[in-house]
C-alpha cells in the first residue's frame, strides 16, 4: 500500500457531505465508488476523444473509512490500451479537513470500452511511445 498520493494532480478533489454517508457519519462505499467510475471516464474518454462507458471494475479494496468532512482526492491513470477499451488504475485518497496527512482508502482498475454515436464500440489509438 503506497504512503503518500502520486506526485500529480487528482482527476477529481471534494468534500464528502452528510448526504452522502449512513447514519454513523461513514461514507457510503457505492458513493465513493461512483467518484472513481467518474474520474476514470474522464481519462478514458480524453484518451479516446469521445464517448466511453464503464465495462468492469477489477479488484476493488477499501483500506480505511472515509467521514464526513473529509476531502477525497481520487487519482486516475491510464495503465492499458486494447483495440477498443482501455483499463484505468484508480486511487482515493482521504484527507482529514484540517490535518495535511493523507491516506489510501481505496483502489481498483476500471475498464472502459469506446462507442460511437450508435453505442457500438469503435477503436481508440494506443498511447504515443516517448523515446527516453
Amino acid at each position: 500500500m503506497a504512503d503518500s498520493p502520486p506526485d500529480r494532480q487528482p482527476a477529481i478533489r471534494v468534500t464528502t457531505m452528510p448526504a452522502d454517508a449512513n447514519p454513523y457519519g461513514d461514507i457510503f462505499g457505492g458513493w465513493l465508488m461512483s467518484q472513481m467510475d467518474m474520474a476514470a471516464g474522464l481519462v478514458a474518454s480524453r484518451h479516446s476523444h469521445g464517448r466511453a462507458v464503464t465495462i468492469a471494475v477489477e479488484g476493488m479494496k477499501f483500506h480505511a473509512p472515509v467521514a464526513v468532512g473529509d476531502e477525497v482526492s481520487v487519482f486516475a491513470e491510464l495503465v492499458k490500451v486494447g483495440r477498443t477499451s482501455m483499463t484505468i488504475d484508480v486511487q482515493a485518497w482521504r484527507r482529514a479537513r484540517h490535518s495535511e496527512e493523507s491516506c489510501l482508502v481505496t483502489q481498483a482498475q476500471f475498464v472502459f470500452v469506446a462507442i460511437d454515436e450508435h453505442r457500438h464500440p469503435r477503436p481508440v489509438e494506443a498511447p504515443a511511445v516517448t523515446a527516453s
